[in-house]
C-alpha cells in the first residue's frame, strides 16, 4: 500500500480476559525492543549470529503467547536504520536470516490468523526481502486475530520526518498540520498507539522506536535477554501492565 494511506487492520475491540492468568486488563498494542541476542551468544562463547537465530525462535513463541492473550497488535523491533552501521558480515547474516524466516512464518501466521505488516522503509533492503515482505503482507491480508508488525529498516525520526514531508506534498496548510494529519501519514497509519512497551536485556533507552506512537505507553524493562524471553516472560509483563493505573495526563 502506498506510503501515507490509512490502512484498515480490522482491529476488534477487546474486552477479553487473559486466558491463562485471569487478567482483566489486556493491552491492545504491545511493542517490544528485542535486545540481547549478541550478549546471549557471547555468554555461551558462540558467534553473534547464533544469538540472532535463537532470537527468532523467541519471536515464534511470543507470537503464540500474544495471540492467545488477546493482544490485537504486536510490534517487534528487528532491525533499525542505525543497524546498518554494524559489521558488514553480521548485517549480511541478519538479512539472510530474515529472508529465511519471512518464508517460514506463514504456517504460524495462518494457524493463528495473524496478519503481517512491515514497519519501516523498503528502500535499501535487498530485493528478495522486499518481495518476501510484499508476499507475506498480501497472503495474510485477510487474517484478523492479531496484526504482527515487524520493524525492519525502521527509524522513528525518519518516519516522522517523512510523514511531515508528505503533509507538505499533499498541500496541507499550516493550520491543517494536526496530530491526526501526521498520524495518518506514519508507517503505523490505522494502528492504535502503543499501550505497553517492553525492552529486554535491561537497557534503559527507547532506541528511536515508535517515538510518536509510544507517547503514553507503559514501560516494562526486564534483564532477560531476548532469546530467553518466551511466553511466561510475556505474561509477567502483561501482569505488570494490568496492575498499573493509566491517567493519560489526568489526575
Amino acid at each position: 500500500m502506498p506510503f501515507g494511506h490509512t490502512r484498515d487492520f480490522g482491529t476488534k475491540r477487546f474486552d477479553a480476559r487473559f486466558r491463562r492468568g485471569g487478567l482483566v486488563s489486556v493491552p491492545n498494542h504491545v511493542a517490544i525492543i528485542m535486545d540481547g541476542n549478541g550478549r546471549w551468544a557471547a555468554q555461551r562463547g558462540w558467534a553473534r549470529i547464533k544469538g540472532h537465530k535463537e532470537g527468532v525462535r523467541a519471536v515464534e513463541d511470543v507470537l503464540d503467547a500474544a495471540a492467545d492473550a488477546g493482544i490485537q497488535h504486536l510490534s517487534l523491533y528487528a532491525f533499525s536504520t542505525e543497524n546498518w552501521k554494524r559489521p558488514s558480515l553480521e548485517v549480511a547474516g541478519l538479512m539472510a536470516l530474515l529472508r529465511m524466516y519471512l518464508r517460514m512464518f506463514l504456517p504460524k501466521l495462518r494457524e493463528k490468523g495473524i496478519r503481517f505488516h512491515h514497519l519501516g522503509s523498503l528502500e535499501g533492503l535487498p530485493e528478495g526481502i522486499q518481495r518476501d515482505i510484499h508476499s507475506l503482507e498480501e497472503t495474510t491480508a485477510g487474517y484478523s486475530n492479531m496484526v504482527f508488525h515487524l520493524a525492519v529498516n525502521y527509524g522513528s525520526r525518519l518516519e516522522i520526518v517523512q510523514a511531515a514531508r508528505r503533509c507538505l506534498e499533499d498541500g496541507l496548510r499550516a493550520e491543517e498540520m494536526t496530530e491526526d494529519a501526521i498520524a495518518a501519514r506514519l508507517w503505523t497509519a490505522g494502528t492504535p498507539d502503543v499501550d505497553l512497551l517492553i525492552r529486554t536485556s535491561g537497557e534503559l533507552r527507547i532506541s528511536n522506536f515508535l517515538l510518536w506512537q509510544a507517547a503514553y505507553a507503559e514501560f516494562y524493562i526486564t534483564d532477560c535477554l531476548w532469546p530467553d524471553f518466551r511466553g511466561p516472560e510475556l505474561r509477567e509483563a502483561l501482569a505488570a501492565f494490568a496492575s498499573r493505573e493509566r491517567r493519560f495526563g489526568g489526575i
